[in-house]
């Protein structure tokens, strides 16, 4: 295998179950032990990158160096670690920050879900010069683009296309570690497998879990899920439900 996906470990917005998006939140501790395991998984596979791509958001960088940091005096090598605006989470607009129970008591639960689930259905955007405006954000100062206000998943596979393409490539000649969100992760995964857009609703990416895939001669075999299937069904399970909205 020289191609592995990884969704952050679980961070302190999705252990309350809020809307998160673009703004900046940190891991919850059950994430950092997330990432110790994911580390400790890649090592017993022996899988040892050449490089790793983050997105420019915190959980996704924190639990790469964490990941990372289990490699330290077991491999003589250094790792590249490069941050790629293109591989944050989906933009959810104005919905950022809310409580997803409370949201979809407001709103009903059919429309959050569309927000949420479907593959072109923005969510309602954020205003211009807001405080979830990328835009205005000092983080993203030395991006040229237009950044987006909301997005849907389509538009998320849009965005990554062109880094996929890089990451692609360049695992031709190395291994390459992926450490980015939910989204991000669907919306390349769709490209790669070519999953129809109403089949890409029911993929769900769990926290902190090594997805591998092996690249040669342009072809694409997938491995699977790295570590015990039975805890990677029950947190696939999790986020599904996650995604059901309603309390119970």
């Amino acid at each position: 295998m020289n191609l592995i996906f990884v969704r952050h470990g679980q961070s302190i917005w999705n252990l309350e179950n809020r809307f998160t998006g673009w703004v900046d939140v940190g891991l919850s501790d059950r994430g950092i032990k997330e990432a110790i395991n994911a580390g400790n998984t890649l090592l017993k596979e022996e899988f040892i990158p050449d490089i790793c791509f983050t997105s420019f958001l915190k959980r996704s960088k924190d639990t790469a160096k964490i990941l990372l940091d289990q490699y330290d005096d077991k491999i003589n090598q250094n790792i590249d670690v490069l941050n790629d605006w293109t591989l944050n989470e989906r933009h959810y607009g104005s919905l950022q920050g809310l409580d997803k129970l409370e949201t979809a008591e407001k709103y009903g639960d059919d429309q959050v879900l569309l927000w949420r689930r479907s593959y072109d259905t923005q969510p309602p955007l954020t205003s211009q010069n807001s405080e979830f405006d990328p835009n205005i954000d000092k983080l993203y100062e030395n991006i040229k683009e237009d950044l987006p206000l909301g997005e849907s998943l389509k538009d998320v596979v849009s965005r990554v296309k062109k880094s996929l393409s890089m990451i692609l490539n360049l695992t031709l000649n190395k291994k390459v570690l992926v450490v980015a969100h939910g989204n991000s992760i669907r919306a390349m995964l769709k490209i790669i497998e070519d999953i129809s857009d109403e089949n890409i609703i029911g993929i769900n990416i769990p926290t902190g879990i090594p997805l591998a895939f092996n690249y040669q001669d342009d072809k694409l075999s997938k491995i699977g899920y790295l570590g015990d299937q039975e805890q990677i069904m029950k947190l696939q399970k999790e986020v599904e439900q996650q995604s059901r909205i309603k309390k119970g």
